[in-house]
C-alpha cells in the first residue's frame, strides 16, 4: 500500500487511562508499590483508531467527551496520532471518562472505568458523520446508541460494519450484533452473547444467530472465525512474543482488523494482520502506546504465517 490508506470510522470510548504496573498484585488485599505508571488517552474505539492510523490508515473517531478541561486534552492526544477527531462531540456539563488499570507481572490486567451518563447520552442520528467518506466502520459497546446508528448506516451504505463485542449487558450485545456485518468478540463477550459457549462453538453460534461473519479472540489460544452461517470454523494461532502488557491488545486487534477490511483483504489475512498487530502491542507497556506500525506488523505476520501483504 502506497500513500494514505482507506478511511474507517471508529465509534465509542475515549477515556483517560492511568495504568499501574504491580508485579505481585494477585497476592490479594494490601499495599503495593508500583513498578511503573503510564497515563494516556485511551478507550476501546480510540485505541482501535490509533492502531489503524499507525498501520497506514486514515481513521476518524466519533466519541463523546465532557465539557471539562480533560476533554480537549484527550482529543488533542488522539488527533496527534493522525486520527481525525473532528466528529468527537463535547458535552457541556458532562465529565470525560477515565479508567484505572493495574497490570501484573504476567501481563494480565484489572480495569476500573468511570463513564458519565450525561456525557454518554444518546446522540441524534444527524450527528453521525457522513458515511460516504468511509470504507468501513467499527463500533465498541461503550456508547451503544451511537454504535447502533453507525452500524445501521454503514450496512445501508454497503460498508463493513464491525462490532467489538466485549463485555457488556447481553441485551446490548444482542441488539448491536443484529446490525453488524462482522462481530469480533472477546472470549468473555462471546460467552455472554452465547450463554457460556466456548470460543470455537461461540463463533459458529454467533454467525448462525445473527447471519454475519463472526470471530472470537481467545487470548493466547488465538482466534476462531466463521465467514457466515453454516460455514466451517477456522482457527488462527497467535504469534509468540514476550508478553509485557495485554491491556489494549483487543482494541489494537479490532483496529487492525477493520483497517484490513477497509483495504479489501480476505478474512484470513485480516485476522492474521490483526493477530500480529495485537501480539506486538503486548510487548509494550501502556495500552494504546504499544500499537505497532505497519512494517513491523507485516514482518511478524510473515514470520508467523509465512504470508505477508
Amino acid at each position: 500500500m502506497s500513500g494514505p490508506g482507506p478511511k474507517a470510522l471508529f465509534v465509542g470510548a475515549l477515556t483517560r487511562d492511568t495504568l499501574y504496573r504491580v508485579d505481585d498484585f494477585s497476592r490479594g488485599p494490601g499495599k503495593y508499590i508500583t513498578e511503573g505508571t503510564v497515563s494516556t488517552a485511551s478507550g476501546m474505539a480510540a485505541n482501535a483508531a490509533t492502531a489503524a492510523a499507525r498501520l497506514g490508515g486514515c481513521p476518524a473517531l466519533w466519541a463523546s467527551v465532557g465539557g471539562d478541561a480533560l476533554g480537549p486534552a484527550l482529543i488533542a492526544e488522539i488527533a496527534a496520532e493522525g486520527v481525525d477527531c473532528s466528529p468527537v462531540r463535547r458535552v457541556p456539563g458532562g465529565r470525560s471518562a477515565s479508567a484505572t488499570i493495574i497490570v501484573d507481572g504476567s501481563g494480565e490486567r484489572w480495569v476500573l472505568v468511570d463513564y458519565d451518563p450525561v456525557t454518554q447520552r444518546a446522540p441524534e442520528a444527524s450527528e453521525l458523520p457522513d458515511m460516504s467518506a468511509y470504507a468501513a466502520a467499527m463500533v465498541d459497546v461503550r456508547w451503544p446508541e451511537a454504535a447502533r446508528i453507525a452500524l445501521t448506516n454503514a450496512r445501508a451504505a454497503g460498508l463493513p460494519a464491525v462490532l467489538d463485542a466485549d463485555v457488556a449487558p447481553k441485551e446490548i450485545l444482542e441488539d448491536l450484533s443484529r446490525h453488524a456485518s462482522h462481530v469480533v468478540a472477546s472470549a468473555p463477550g462471546a460467552a455472554i452473547l452465547t450463554d457460556g459457549a466456548a470460543p470455537e462453538a461461540a463463533a459458529a453460534r454467533i454467525a448462525e444467530t445473527f447471519g454475519c461473519f463472526a470471530c472470537v479472540t481467545d487470548g493466547a489460544a488465538g482466534s476462531f472465525f466463521v465467514e457466515g452461517p453454516g460455514l466451517p470454523t477456522s482457527h488462527i494461532p497467535n504469534p509468540v512474543v514476550e508478553v509485557i502488557d495485554t491491556n489494549g491488545a483487543g482494541d489494537v486487534f479490532h483496529g487492525a482488523f477493520t483497517q484490513a477490511l477497509a483495504e479489501g483483504q480476505g478474512a484470513t489475512d485480516c485476522i492474521r494482520f490483526a493477530s500480529a498487530a495485537a501480539a506486538l502491542k503486548c510487548t509494550v507497556l501502556g495500552g494504546r502506546l504499544g500499537a505497532p506500525n505497519r512494517k513491523n506488523t507485516l514482518k511478524l505476520m510473515d514470520e508467523t504465517y509465512h504470508a505477508s501483504r
